[in-house]
């Protein structure tokens, strides 16, 4: 049908705006291929980095990631446990680069919204029509009096694996029998919700066999976690009278440590460790707020049908960093975002309009090495949040305990994951 509109100077005016518009929103052929930076290469930005260049052969993708070898948390507690060594989980770039993607192996170190432009390390700077931040989390080292940097050689919080990993596990290997094991837990949000958990039921694993007069005592600043009915059944069947957990109600919420003695100090009590796992506050990895991407929570507001960040033009936001409402911070829901960001990204860069994204997340937790819980759900955008439209198996704290094919799904998940990633 033709279209009977009025050629009128406000029609005009209209159509030319919409035509600004819309070469602002994407590059113009004489711009040559879009350009999109991803920075961050864990879970979720390496995934998504692939999945573009998958997607659109022609864009012209770069991976910002100072580490040239990725140090992957899940299964880290294995570590730990001395279940599994840390070359398990490093993986290399190398896979990533032969898809095409320019690995720049630094730090990003400023983020210009305006001129499009991030900063690295080495002076360079990088030019984009679409940035991705997928930064993962920072360590608060400012919340928790006594607690610093330079106290987690002390006192480790293995949270962010390598090093630190390896530095738990030789405390628990060095520790006497019969000395207590202190695990102090954040509030949420927190990366990877359940993993304290896991911990404390893998370290009870080892202390079972090598140290069974050894106690372990989690200080919890939460009253309540998921699949807790699940963990405490667990632990009456595998470890009787070996974990402790004191609630955020009880007292659990750690104010203070002190490297010096090995003292954590509740708001009604202290405690003294022979090995003590401090795992601070945290937040959305430091190049966001440097983006401008952050609010006074510390995490990144997005419009979740497309991950485009709330505050700041042409960025969007994947992973830990953001604050996604009930999708999990896990490295499953990591990739799960990364490659749906990339899919909307190349249909926005197309001048299309995305389809709301489906993402399907799942998380294991082992409790022993061939037993383990599972929680996962289906996540649909409802307003600037995700919201779980249903679960798979095992969020229900009233579901069955489940069986050693959990132990081996959980393998099976991780190297769909690190395939997905790191290839």
């Amino acid at each position: 049908m033709a279209d009977t509109r009025r050629l009128t100077r406000r029609n005009v005016i209209r159509g030319a705006a919409a035509v600004a518009a819309a070469a602002l929103a994407r590059p113009s052929l004489a711009q040559g291929a879009a350009r999109v930076a991803v920075i961050g290469g864990g879970f979720g930005g390496a995934a998504c980095a692939r999945a573009l260049r998958r997607l659109d052969s022609k864009l012209q993708v770069t991976l910002v990631e100072p580490n040239k070898v990725f140090t992957a948390c899940p299964f880290s507690n294995e570590v730990i446990a001395g279940l599994r060594e840390l070359s398990e989980q490093q993986f290399s770039y190398d896979k990533v680069a032969a898809d095409g993607i320019t690995f720049a192996a630094q730090a990003a170190t400023k983020v210009d919204a305006q001129a499009r432009t991030v900063g690295l390390a080495d002076g360079t700077t990088l030019s984009y029509d679409r940035l991705v931040l997928a930064p993962g989390i920072e360590l608060r080292f400012d919340a928790l009096s006594g607690y610093d940097e330079a106290a987690s050689t002390k006192m480790p919080h293995a949270w962010n694996a390598g090093e630190q990993t390896l530095l738990l596990r030789r405390q628990l290997e060095a520790m006497d029998d019969g000395g207590l094991v202190v695990i102090a837990v954040p509030a949420a949000p927190m990366r990877c919700p359940p993993a304290p958990y896991e911990r404390a039921s893998l370290i009870a694993h080892y202390l079972k066999a090598k140290k069974p007069k050894s106690k372990i005592l989690l200080l919890d600043a939460k009253d309540a976690y998921s699949q807790q009915k699940l963990f405490e059944k667990a632990w009456q069947d595998l470890y009787p009278g070996m974990i402790e957990r004191i609630g955020l109600s009880q007292g659990g919420r750690v104010t203070s440590a002190n490297p010096a003695t090995n003292e954590i100090v509740t708001d009604f009590g202290n405690y003294t460790a022979a090995v003590a796992n401090v795992i601070p506050p945290q937040r959305a990895g430091r190049i966001a707020a440097i983006a401008g991407a952050t609010d006074h929570t510390g995490w990144c507001p997005i419009n979740a049908g497309t991950f485009e960040s709330k505050l700041v033009p042409n960025i969007h936001v994947i992973g830990d960093a953001c604050l996604g409402g009930g999708i999990p911070k896990s490295a499953s829901a990591a990739s799960a975002q990364g490659k749906a960001c990339a899919l909307t990204i190349t249909k926005l860069l197309a001048g299309e309009v995305p389809a709301p994204p489906v993402l399907e997340g799942v998380c294991y937790s082992a409790l022993a090495p061939d037993y383990a819980l599972s929680q996962g759900g289906v996540y649909q955008p409802k307003g600037d949040i995700f919201v779980q439209e249903w679960a798979i198996g095992g969020l229900d704290n009233s579901a069955e305990l489940p069986s050693e094919a959990k132990a081996k799904a959980a393998k099976t998940w991780f190297h769909t994951i690190t395939e997905d990633a790191f290839g």
